[in-house]
């Protein structure tokens, strides 16, 4: 890859005791240059507890919101602060497979695309398996990702000069469907690593676990970027219809 390039992973954090350390550890052990910067948005558990034996790393960094703030925002402060050629999102539930973000990392500089994703496994509470695998194309377009959001945000790696044109915004709707959409219109592809490299926990209370609620904010998102109702009613139901197959 020639120069030596730098990974800056952020990853918000709100009342992820259970889970962050599993979170912190799998990226401790990616295999490439990288800074860790864990924002606290106010936790009322015990995560600012764990996290203490995480500060004494020389590539972690804990920053703790003054208020709470909202995860958009929250990954907005990484983005701020990040030092890195690259930014990798990791939220404090999920965890990677080793070897995540070299091979990333080789694809993106390979394709000189701006974002990459990788496909995922869903993983009960506990951090057992479903036995579900979630593929991602090897290509996504801006008019593929219209169509279904294939970009799950922990997994995604893009370069930092990139995200900080447009930056996370309405933490009411799909804060990083947004992200991806302006950058695919702006750039025009986005590349896919189809391997289950993002473990996703299926957690209570995501926002995507209330299916009519995720619904009504995918559609608000499609109006946020400016497209009209009939299209919106368009691309609602292949959001739906690729919905169903996905889960199925």
């Amino acid at each position: 890859m020639g120069e030596q390039i730098m990974v800056s992973v952020i990853m918000p954090a709100y009342n992820a005791e259970q889970y962050i350390a599993q979170a912190v550890e799998s990226v401790l052990c990616q295999e490439v240059p990288l800074e860790l910067l864990i924002i606290n948005d106010c936790s009322k558990d015990q995560t600012a507890e764990i996290l203490r034996k995480y500060e004494t790393e020389k590539n972690v960094t804990v920053i703790h919101n003054p208020e709470n703030l909202g995860v958009a925002e929250s990954r907005n402060v990484g983005i701020r602060r990040a030092k890195g050629n690259y930014i990798a999102f990791l939220d404090a539930d999920d965890w990677w497979s080793q070897g995540k973000l070299k091979a990333q990392l080789e694809q993106l500089e390979r394709t000189g695309m701006v974002l990459s994703c990788t496909g995922r496994e869903l993983m009960n509470p506990d951090g057992t398996s479903q036995g579900k695998m979630i593929g991602v194309p090897e290509v996504i377009t801006y008019p593929m990702l219209l169509r279904t959001n294939s970009i799950p945000c922990s997994s995604v790696v893009m370069k930092t000069e990139v995200a900080r044109e447009f930056y996370m915004c309405h933490d009411e709707l799909h804060e990083d469907y947004i992200l991806w959409l302006k950058v695919l219109k702006k750039y025009g592809q986005a590349c896919g690593w189809n391997y289950p490299a993002l473990k996703s926990r299926m957690s209570q209370g995501g926002k995507s676990r209330n299916k009519f609620k995720s619904a009504r904010m995918h559609f608000g998102v499609y109006r946020y970027m400016g497209i009209g109702p009939l299209a919106s009613c368009y691309y609602f139901l292949m959001y739906l219809f690729h919905g169903l197959r996905k889960y199925m």
